[in-house]
């Protein structure tokens, strides 16, 4: 009965135009009714708690972390860092057939190091590259789905988001789950290329004028300071030198430091305009978070993990196959609901069948951000699909169309993965 309480009233309160964090607090006042416990200081408690760096979790300041990356990524974009690291593909791939394509997918990866997220990443690249597609004559709906494609990369390449949230729910070690994103990051950087690469020689697409030596090293000693921020951050964390929260700290700082001393592109007028959107964005978050929290308190008191667990446990002895249709679970889930709620509400309720098994938790972690980063660009939701339709200026019709063969590319991925999990594994043991 409490599953059907808590679906009902989630997808009840999507369908009726809910944002998610007020449908979750739904779900989690229904179930409260449900157990005879409704209490609304009780339930105003849980959410402050929810919000107070996890506190009900007792893993204090890492969700500080969130505030510090959102920060971080609003001042690159602002400040002319973001341009500067598209800037420099341009020019190192740009004359080749369908260079744009290349540059697109190089300039997510780079910026995936540096934001986290999958919206920003997504927006900063196609605001810069689909006019420039646009008037070279590139098929816009394949060419955004392409982009959109390596927005999703992302929350994969540290420093993640969404691990900071996996980590924090499932009580694992942020550091070792941004180092374990970078191998499989990097193949699916490299799948999407090579997808391109195949498209690009069919529709004869256009170059751009090659670049000279020194102009490639012009837009490499200006974009330095950009790139170096990556090397700071996955740097830091190989080291010990500091935690996920001060790495974010130190992100925030180092781009305020290179967007108004270096590149002076960012007065103190523009400053006050991204600390607001940086404010705004990391309150949503922050939100959805807390919400969560109050329904996954009530879903553990509803006993609705052992209900899980009882219905799964037949496969904890197959560990495979138990992994198989936990995918297959994730994949659904993250068709129809955002990144963030489904590590939420998920991650409390599969870590403990996932532990009994044996299925290793950080390969495991991994592999639940990777199927639900491919989520956000297959419908019928798809947030990464909206925010591209909006920068491109296409319908979301055509820009499913567009991404399709991306996302069967990367989904195919995802099997190998399933299948050959020493593809994240051993890469983490040899850079550990």
């Amino acid at each position: 009965m409490a599953v059907l309480i808590f679906l009902g009233c989630l997808l009840g309160g999507i369908a009726i135009g809910l944002p998610i964090a007020w449908a979750l607090l739904l779900c989690g006042a229904a179930l409260m009714f449900w157990l005879d416990m409704f209490d609304v200081q009780i339930m105003a408690q849980t959410l402050v708690n929810g919000a107070d760096s996890f506190s009900l979790l007792a893993i204090p300041f890492f969700v500080l972390a969130i505030p510090f990356f959102v920060l971080a990524g609003e001042i690159m974009n602002a400040g002319g860092l973001s341009k500067r690291i598209v800037d420099l593909p341009m020019k190192l791939v740009g004359h080749k057939p369908g260079g744009l394509g290349y540059v697109g997918v190089l300039a997510a990866m780079i910026m995936a190091s540096l934001s986290g997220s999958a919206v920003a990443d997504t927006a900063a690249v196609a605001a810069l590259l689909v006019p420039m597609m646009r008037s070279a004559n590139y098929p816009v709906n394949r060419a955004a789905g392409l982009i959109a494609s390596g927005g999703i990369i992302a929350p994969i390449i540290p420093p993640s988001i969404p691990f900071i949230i996996f980590g924090v729910s499932s009580g694992l070690s942020i550091s070792k789950l941004f180092m374990a994103g970078i191998a499989p990051g990097m193949m699916m950087g490299a799948t999407l290329m090579l997808t391109w690469w195949w498209q690009a020689s069919r529709l004869n697409l256009p170059r751009q004028q090659k670049a000279t030596m020194q102009e490639i090293w012009h837009s490499f000693v200006s974009g330095i300071w950009a790139l170096f921020l990556p090397v700071i951050i996955i740097g830091g964390f190989r080291s010990g030198l500091f935690t996920p929260t001060e790495a974010g700290a130190v992100a925030a700082f180092y781009a305020l430091f290179v967007a108004t001393v270096i590149y002076r592109e960012m007065t103190f007028a523009t400053l006050w305009h991204v600390l607001i959107g940086a404010a705004k964005t990391t309150s949503v978050v922050m939100f959805l978070v807390a919400s969560a929290q109050v329904s996954a308190w009530l879903i553990t008191i509803a006993e609705l993990p052992m209900m899980v667990s009882d219905l799964l446990q037949p496969l904890v002895d197959s560990p495979r196959l138990l992994f198989i249709v936990i995918m297959v679970a994730i994949l659904i889930v993250g068709m129809v609901m955002d990144l963030t709620p489904t590590v939420l509400i998920l991650t409390p309720v599969l870590m403990p069948l996932v532990k009994e098994a044996g299925i290793d938790p950080i390969y495991f972690g991994v592999m639940f951000i990777i199927n639900c980063s491919i989520g956000l660009i297959t419908p019928p939701i798809g947030n990464v699909l909206n925010v591209i339709s909006g920068v491109a200026k296409l319908k979301f019709d055509d820009a499913v169309r567009g991404v399709f063969p991306y996302v069967l590319v990367l989904y195919s991925l995802l099997v190998v993965f399933v299948f050959i999990p020493d593809l994240i594994i051993l890469p983490l043991k040899w850079i550990n």
